[in-house]
C-alpha cells in the first residue's frame, strides 16, 4: 500500500512539473484566450528539394555479340572488380547465317589456294629475272589480300559458331563470349536471365542491357526545387537529407549542381539539383530511397522567437496582440519587426522582449 501511495505521489509530481513548464510558455487568461511567451533560440530559413538517393555514376553493361545468355556469374548485391566475368553469351545464329559463313570460308580458302599457286609461279620467274618488278610486287600484294580475306571469313565463322575468336590475326584484339565488368562496383540489378536473347551493341542499335553497376560508396541526392526557392540557392550550401525509410538517420550533404534550365511537372516550374552526400556510418543507404533535402539558406542563433501563426501581416507590417495593462483589459494590437522564418517560428527583431506574452486566439470555426 505504501509503495502504491509513493508511486501515485511521484506521478502527481511529474505531472505538476510538466504543467509548470508548459505554463511558462502558454497560459490562459480570464477571458479564455491563451498566451504564448516570446522565447530565445535559433532559426533557419530552408529550401526544400524532393527527390531520391542514387549512385553518382551508374553503368549499363551491354554485349558486342549476339546470342543467348548461357551463364550468369553474379547476383544482385555482389561486388565486382574491373575485368571480372559477368555473363557468358553463346551464339544463336540462324541457319542462313551459319550456311553463308561456312560458304564464305570455302570461297576464301579456294581463292587463297589459287593465289598461292600463282604466287609460286611468279616467284620462280622473279628469281630467274624474267618477271618485271612491278608484277612481282602485285603478286605479293594479291597473296596477302587473299590471306586477310581467309582470316576474316574464318573469324566470322568462329564468332557465329563459338562466340569467340582467339587465333590468327585476332590475337591482337581478342574477342570472346564472356562479358566482363568494365569497371568496379556493385551489381544493382540483373536485367537478363539465363536463356534470354541478347541483341549486340552496334553503331545503329542500342543493344540489350545485361546489368547495371555502380559505386555505392559515392552517393548523391537528385531532386527538384521550386522556382520560388532556386534563386536563394548556390553551390556549396549545406543540406540535411530526410529519408522516409530511415527516419532516424542523420544524413548530410552539400549542394553540388543547380540546373540552369527549368522543367514543368504537373503545372509547377521546377529546377533539378544534385547534392553530394557525406560519408555516414551505421546506416546502409540504398539506391532509390525517396528523400527530402532541407537546404539551409541562412540561419541565426540566440534570437527572439515567436510562433509565426501569432503574427499578422497587413500591407507589409507585422503585428501581434498582447495583453492589456490590466488583466481584464482587452488585447492590444502591437506592431513588431520580424526577420527569418522556418515556417513554424519567426524571428522578432523589434517590439518584443524575451518572456513577453502574446495573445493566441483559437482557430475560427467553419460552419
Amino acid at each position: 500500500m505504501r509503495k502504491g501511495i509513493v508511486g501515485i505521489g511521484a506521478l502527481v509530481l511529474v505531472v505538476g512539473v510538466a504543467a509548470v513548464l508548459y505554463s511558462r510558455s502558454v497560459s490562459s487568461r480570464a477571458d479564455g484566450l491563451a498566451t504564448v511567451a516570446v522565447t530565445r533560440g535559433s532559426v533557419a530559413e530552408k529550401a526544400l528539394a524532393i527527390g531520391t538517393i542514387g549512385p553518382e555514376k551508374e553503368i549499363a553493361v551491354k554485349s558486342k555479340i549476339s546470342g543467348i545468355v548461357k551463364t550468369s556469374f553474379r547476383e544482385v548485391g555482389d561486388i565486382v572488380k574491373a575485368g571480372d566475368p559477368l555473363f557468358e553469351i553463346v551464339p544463336d545464329p540462324t541457319p542462313l547465317e551459319l550456311t553463308q559463313a561456312r560458304r564464305e570460308v570455302e570461297i576464301a580458302t579456294n581463292t587463297f589456294e589459287q593465289t598461292s599457286k600463282k604466287h609460286a609461279r611468279q616467284k620462280a620467274l622473279n628469281e630467274q629475272g624474267i618477271l618485271p618488278g612491278q608484277d612481282w610486287d602485285l603478286a605479293v600484294q594479291e597473296l596477302e589480300d587473299a590471306r586477310i580475306r581467309l582470316d576474316m571469313a574464318a573469324e566470322k565463322l568462329a564468332l557465329i559458331e563459338k562466340g569467340r575468336v582467339k587465333s590468327g590475326r585476332a590475337q591482337r584484339s581478342s574477342v570472346e563470349s564472356i562479358i566482363r565488368a568494365p569497371t568496379g562496383g556493385m551489381v544493382l540489378e540483373l536485367l537478363v536471365n539465363e536463356g534470354d536473347p541478347v541483341v549486340p551493341l552496334t553503331s545503329y542499335q542500342a543493344g540489350t542491357a545485361l546489368t547495371t553497376l555502380a559505386d555505392m560508396s559515392a552517393l548523391i541526392f537528385k531532386g527538384t526545387v521550386d522556382e520560388i526557392d532556386v534563386g536563394k540557392l548556390r553551390e556549396g550550401m549545406d543540406a540535411q537529407i530526410k529519408i522516409g525509410a530511415l527516419p532516424e538517420a542523420d544524413v548530410r550533404g552539400q549542394v553540388d549542381k543547380i540546373a540552369p534550365k527549368s522543367k514543368t511537372e504537373e503545372g509547377a516550374t521546377l529546377f533539378d539539383v544534385e547534392i553530394t552526400l557525406r560519408p555516414v556510418t551505421g546506416v546502409t543507404l540504398r539506391a532509390g530511397y525517396s528523400a527530402n533535402a532541407e537546404i539551409v539558406v541562412q540561419s541565426r542563433e540566440d534570437v527572439l522567437l515567436l510562433p509565426e501563426r501569432l503574427v499578422t501581416f497587413t500591407e507589409g507590417q507585422a503585428s501581434v496582440e498582447v495583453p492589456g495593462a490590466r488583466e481584464d483589459d482587452p488585447p492590444v494590437k502591437k506592431d513588431v519587426a520580424v526577420g527569418l522564418s522556418d515556417a513554424l517560428n519567426i524571428e522578432v527583431t523589434e517590439g518584443l522582449a524575451e518572456g513577453d506574452l502574446v495573445i493566441e486566439r483559437p482557430p475560427k470555426q467553419i460552419s
